[in-house]
């Protein structure tokens, strides 16, 4: 069974948007941000989908323990903070349609802090709104299918934007509530692996700063889209932010000299342990000349970024050291 949504004018128009500056970024090449800017969204992303949940650490502190640094704090919220940053560091090695991946997140998200991590719930659970319930989620013997035919949807569903398909699982996930603890957390987590597929860029995009902001929206759109019985507020709601983060990168950008170093760090993210030639490197550069293509590659060669095999026309290139 599909999720239930509704492609609005609205929903089109985010997406238009989102793809110019996505664009945009790419033509530049800069979609992917200088180390400290990546390491300062890191935390803002960390801090943020912790505090939605009620975590009280700060950037800083979260900083220090990024830099293995002792922090004083509750053992809980140390625990929620190195978990997270664990998950999002291994965000690469899990599938979006992978039950097996979904449970292998939760167990590195909640790991020491609850004893069903990496479980699917066994008891009924509800969602309180002070003392009122304001969601009841399917009853756990359904949980399994549910997800099962959720992220089915998401490899069979060939036509749908895949930012739409991450604003839809977030939505259903919090919905269907498959875990003790942590569903929020995991919405959030598996949208933006969903959207890393579309663009390496938002894997180091504080998407759930913004969420942060609008906390009251957010909840208030999950709780609109219950009564609905669709996504499709949800759907809108979390596009707007996205494209709001974007916006936000976007004009931090904006004037910023690309270096040979940039391109490469970018190929380096892109081709991974794969080979590639002067043309496949120049094709994910399209605006660069073939004679700025050589020199790039040329540098990388001699500071041993890049390992070189052939001569001339035939040569191919593999990056020496991949994490």
């Amino acid at each position: 069974m599909n999720p239930p949504y509704k492609i609005t004018p609205l929903v089109l128009n985010y997406i238009s948007e989102i793809s110019i500056i996505l664009g945009r970024l790419d033509h530049l090449t800069i979609g992917i941000p200088e180390p400290k800017l990546r390491k300062k969204n890191q935390i803002r992303t960390i801090k943020s989908t912790l505090a939605i949940e009620g975590n009280t650490f700060t950037e800083d502190q979260i900083s220090a323990i990024l830099d293995n640094k002792k922090v004083l704090g509750s053992q809980k919220e140390i625990m929620e903070v190195k978990n997270a940053i664990k998950l999002y560091e291994n965000m690469d090695s899990f599938k979006i349609d992978s039950v097996k991946s979904l449970l292998q997140a939760h167990r590195m998200l909640m790991d020491n802090l609850v004893e069903s991590a990496g479980k699917f719930r066994s008891k009924n659970v509800g969602v309180l709104k002070g003392q009122i319930v304001k969601h009841v989620a399917p009853q756990p013997a359904m949980v399994p299918e549910l997800v099962t035919s959720l992220l089915k949807w998401i490899k069979s569903e060939k036509e749908l934007h895949l930012l739409i398909k991450g604003c839809v699982v977030h939505y259903e996930i919090e919905f269907i509530h498959p875990f003790e603890d942590g569903n929020g957390r995991m919405g959030r987590f598996w949208q933006s692996l969903i959207m890393s597929k579309v663009s390496p860029l938002f894997k180091y995009l504080p998407v759930e700063s913004l969420i942060e902001k609008n906390q009251k929206k957010y909840y208030d759109t999950l709780e609109k889209c219950d009564k609905a019985g669709d996504s499709t507020s949800f759907i809108e709601f979390a596009l707007k932010i996205i494209l709001e983060a974007l916006q936000e990168f976007d004009s931090q950008t904006k004037g910023v000299a690309i270096s040979s170093k940039d391109r490469i760090e970018k190929a380096k993210d892109h081709f991974g342990k794969k080979t590639f030639s002067r043309k496949d490197y120049m094709e994910l550069f399209k605006s660069i000349s073939s004679a700025t293509a050589s020199r790039d590659i040329k540098e990388a060669v001699k500071i041993k970024i890049l390992k070189k095999e052939g001569e001339k026309n035939q040569a191919t290139y593999s990056f020496i050291s991949v994490s």
